[in-house]
């Protein structure tokens, strides 16, 4: 075990990008073989930071809190907050893919299809490699969204909400804050996807180079840009924000149906986040 936290952290960023890296699972499985996400960034957070409880609270009883989470996967070895951390990836999209979908109008390009469905199950491998190196060292891990517990629920006042948001965890964890539409706006951009796990494992957490949690947004800093909502297809997002019912109904409908000429079966949109100013970048 190893056990300086400075050093587990470098060796789990090293290795969270080495396997981004090296991995075929990283791949868009089209002709080319090209990749599905460019190299990762990396954050971590105390499992007792008080902004995860700030969250639960927001959301409803019903969200978990990285304790929450570690007790519902080890029942039998219960932790308090301050004996917990999580760590959360962005992954980015390719330069390729977010070219192909910067000339879209009203439906994803195949490429940004191709991210949807075949990055998933790269992210899904992701977290799965995580937990599996720190069990090697003797820590115990565990991955939110790949618990039988998490879910998706209709939420009156949110819309739509999960058990554990990664985007939420993400920002806890110093990565990014949030846009109009929803998305996390990263030093990457926000056509991005998101990992996360969380582990007994100690690690420093990442210091946070913001206060607010819509800081890094142009619209919310002076109502200069509302980009993402002349992007939107569906009109699911305005100054008002991000009407999640309307967004999914469009993916799930409209967009889908589009997507069977790419013959692969996976609801995709992501119109917001290419051919915007915080696509790539913080604005």
């Amino acid at each position: 075990m190893i056990e300086n936290s400075s050093e587990i952290a470098n060796w789990l960023i090293n290795a969270i990008i080495s396997f981004s890296a090296t991995s075929p699972v990283n791949s868009l499985q089209n002709s080319t073989g090209e990749k599905a996400w460019d190299e990762p960034l990396v954050g971590f957070s105390h499992g007792n930071d008080p902004l995860y409880q700030q969250i639960k609270n927001h959301i409803g009883d019903f969200y978990w809190t990285p304790t929450d989470v570690f007790n519902l996967s080890f029942p039998g070895t219960p932790l308090n907050p301050d004996q917990l951390s999580v760590i959360c990836w962005v992954l980015p999209q390719t330069e390729a893919t977010k070219q192909d979908n910067r000339k879209q109008k009203k439906y994803p390009a195949e490429r940004w299809v191709r991210s949807r469905l075949y990055g998933r199950k790269f992210n899904r491998a992701l977290r799965q490699h995580v937990i599996d190196i720190l069990t090697t060292k003797g820590y115990q891990a565990s991955a939110p969204v790949l618990l039988d517990h998490w879910q998706w629920i209709e939420h009156q006042k949110h819309g739509y909400a999960s058990s554990w948001s990664e985007r939420h965890a993400a920002f806890v964890s110093g990565l990014g804050t949030f846009g109009l539409c929803d998305g996390l706006i990263t030093p990457k951009g926000k056509a991005v996807r998101i990992g996360s796990v969380v582990t007994d494992a100690p690690l420093p957490p990442t210091q946070r180079p913001y206060i607010h949690h819509q800081e890094y947004c142009l619209f919310y800093k002076d109502g200069s840009c509302i980009a993402c909502a002349n992007r939107c297809p569906s009109g699911a997002i305005t100054e008002n924000g991000h009407d999640k019912i309307k967004c999914r109904k469009y993916v799930r409908k409209i967009a889908k149906e589009y997507e069977k000429i790419y013959h692969l079966d996976q609801r995709a949109c992501g119109l917001c986040q290419t051919d915007i100013p915080c696509e790539s970048q913080i604005p």
